[in-house]
């Protein structure tokens, strides 16, 4: 590929809507937002908006809105903090279990779609690159 066709930010931006589309369409309803919500109260049940937040690298408000639209969807579900009446904990619904699998399912298939023709040293680079992003931007947050 010729330097010129180097339109990182672009492709980036690209592939990004790409994926969260693809996610929608094989998993329903569930954005790969909320997705990213269920994969965190699968390891974590009872999880703050903060926990959330960090754990998706997004600010308090944005973590919030998003933890707003995924319990209007039924997929989570907020209970009192026993300790800090002020606080609320964050659980999977029924509804929201089913889901998280068909999107771990999703993401999995994704994956071997992503990953097919390339070698595990091409893939080891593009991971480092994909981190590296990320190390470059969170430092400037």
């Amino acid at each position: 590929m010729a330097k010129a066709e180097r339109r990182f930010v672009y492709l980036l931006s690209l592939a990004e809507r790409r994926v969260r589309n693809r996610m929608r369409s094989l998993s329903g309803d569930t954005t790969a937002a909320q997705a990213g919500v269920l994969f965190l109260l699968g390891q974590k049940e009872g999880a703050l908006v903060g926990d959330i937040a960090k754990g998706l690298g997004l600010g308090l408000p944005g973590a919030s809105g998003l933890v707003d639209r995924t319990v209007a969807a039924g997929l989570v579900e907020r209970r009192p903090d026993e300790h800090d009446g002020r606080s609320y904990r964050l659980f999977l619904t029924p509804l929201g279990r089913t889901a998280r699998l068909t999107a771990i399912d999703t993401a999995a298939e994704m994956n071997a779609q992503l990953t097919e023709g390339f070698t595990e040293k091409e893939l080891d680079i593009v991971s480092r690159w994909l981190m590296h992003v990320n190390d470059v931007f969170d430092k400037e947050e």
